[in-house]
């Protein structure tokens, strides 16, 4: 994963290694000397991360990641701040100055490196569906402008899964503070089981639990659809550095250090809460408004409307990123026959069912859309052309290998393909409609040479990319 890396520090050194090493890690890395400049960079580049040294003349790193964090456009940038303080109370204040976390120097590479990955993750969703909301707002639907900063992190439902009964205890009184409504329980089975009944706004576990392995936990809760997007915040000893950052790489959100210091508890649950809060109502605002304008009544995917603007927004936003983006078409071979031979009722059918797989075999940052008739497209930013092809032949190959089921049809049901083109957005010379053209091409490619194929675009020419047994 790359990403761009705005670093801030008004000693040159410092900035020297820290460029250094994050270069050496792949990052694109720009750098400020002092507040002031700062925020103009952010404004000029859009970084998708900031690393803020506190102690700076003028403005310090506290007041700089206030007025980020007070900025509705510079606000979802996520501000990791360093500093050779060490004291409890000068971490909390930078967490509630808005920071998403608060590290003392020296500070470990792989920890550091893994914390960066997993902020930029977790901008990266957010920012696919700010950018939804965006789309929404101009189709004409109503958009809500709440701030970040202003969200309610009180009264939220809270699992702790904690086998020491006397930290148990403490989080719990902590957190009452907040009239959070707090579970504990003791042992991963009966977390699991909690969590089957009830849906929670954050997961504390502790990462060194007697017996059970608190790492897999965390990976099942990453793997699972209830609890994909819930935060989860671990309570680490200080040599866990090394399993810290394979948990930050598997998907948790944050973690405390022993022995807790209960306001920066406090501070780091309610950034946790917030920023769920603040996702879930931009998924919920979206989904509500757009059900109908902008979806497929029948597939339930987007529909050419809202995928045309959104696609636009998206090319718009990646000429200053610089990032890859792929454009995938396809369509259901010899779909006709199937109307024709068994009904349109059975061709609705199909056309759910296809939509459901394809949506099971994308990422959640990608958009899938309907065309119209049997053609569809899939948008998949910050992906390059390996990944794309490869997410392309596993869609072909997972289609062609189970037979479709409709409730005419006999148990065997009936054996589809589709046809898949693949193309690369040229940034400096696409728009949408010609990155499209180039899909849509390659596409064409597929059917003309035989169908149940995948095929790339390329500037010599086309490149079969994988393919299976044609049916006539």
């Amino acid at each position: 994963m790359t990403a761009r890396v705005l670093v801030v520090d008004d000693l040159r050194p410092n900035v020297i290694l820290w460029e250094a090493k994050l270069t050496s890690e792949y990052f694109d890395v720009i750098t400020a000397n002092d507040g002031p400049e700062a925020l103009e960079k952010i404004r000029e580049t859009q970084p998708d991360i900031v690393l803020l040294d506190v102690m700076m003349p003028g403005m310090d790193g506290y007041e700089v990641c206030q007025r980020i964090k007070a900025d509705s456009e510079m606000m979802h940038i996520p501000v990791i701040m360093i500093t050779a303080l060490s004291d409890a109370t000068d971490r909390v204040r930078g967490l509630q100055a808005g920071a998403d976390d608060f590290l003392t120097k020296p500070v470990n590479d792989v920890a550091m490196f893994a914390r960066v990955r997993s902020l930029v993750r977790l901008k990266m969703l957010t920012d696919e569906w700010r950018l939804r909301e965006q789309t929404s707002g101009q189709l004409g639907v109503l958009r809500e402008e709440t701030p970040l900063y202003e969200v309610n992190a009180r009264h939220a439902h809270i699992l702790v899964l904690d086998d020491d009964p006397v930290d148990a205890a403490k989080i719990r009184g902590t957190l009452q503070q907040d009239e959070d409504e707090v579970a504990d329980v003791a042992t991963v089975d009966d977390a699991r089981a909690l969590l089957r009944e009830r849906r929670f706004d954050l997961l504390i576990v502790n990462l060194r639990l007697r017996d059970q392995d608190a790492l897999r936990f965390c990976g099942q809760m990453r793997a699972g659809e209830a609890t994909r997007h819930t935060p989860i915040l671990v309570i680490a000893e200080e040599d866990d550095t090394n399993r810290l950052a394979k948990g930050l790489d598997l998907g948790i959100n944050d973690y405390l250090i022993k022995p807790i210091d209960k306001q920066e508890l406090l501070a780091r649950t309610r950034t946790q809460i917030r920023r769920q809060r603040f996702q879930e109502r931009l998924r919920d605002n979206y989904e509500r408004s757009l059900a109908m304008a902008l979806t497929d009544s029948l597939t339930g995917l987007y529909n050419r409307r809202y995928l045309m603007t959104h696609m636009a927004a998206l090319i718009e936003r990646l000429g200053e990123s610089g990032k890859p983006l792929a454009v995938l078409i396809f369509d259901i071979d010899y779909f006709k026959q199937i109307n024709d031979n068994h009904g349109h009722g059975v061709g609705d059918e199909v056309l759910v069912e296809l939509s459901r797989r394809v949506v099971h075999n994308v990422r959640s940052i990608d958009t899938v859309a309907r065309l119209g008739g049997e053609e569809f497209l899939v948008l998949m930013p910050d992906t390059d052309e390996s990944l794309a092809s490869t997410v392309a032949e596993r869609l072909r190959a997972s289609v062609a290998r189970e037979p479709f089921h409709a409730r005419s049809i006999g148990e065997e049901g009936l054996g589809i393909t589709i046809s898949v083109g693949v193309a690369m957005f040229d940034r400096g010379k696409d728009g949408v409609d010609s990155v499209i053209k180039k899909a849509d091409d390659a596409l064409y490619e597929a059917k003309r040479s035989g169908r149940n194929k995948t095929v790339g675009w390329l500037e010599t020419g086309f490149t079969t990319l994988g393919a299976g047994e044609a049916r006539s």
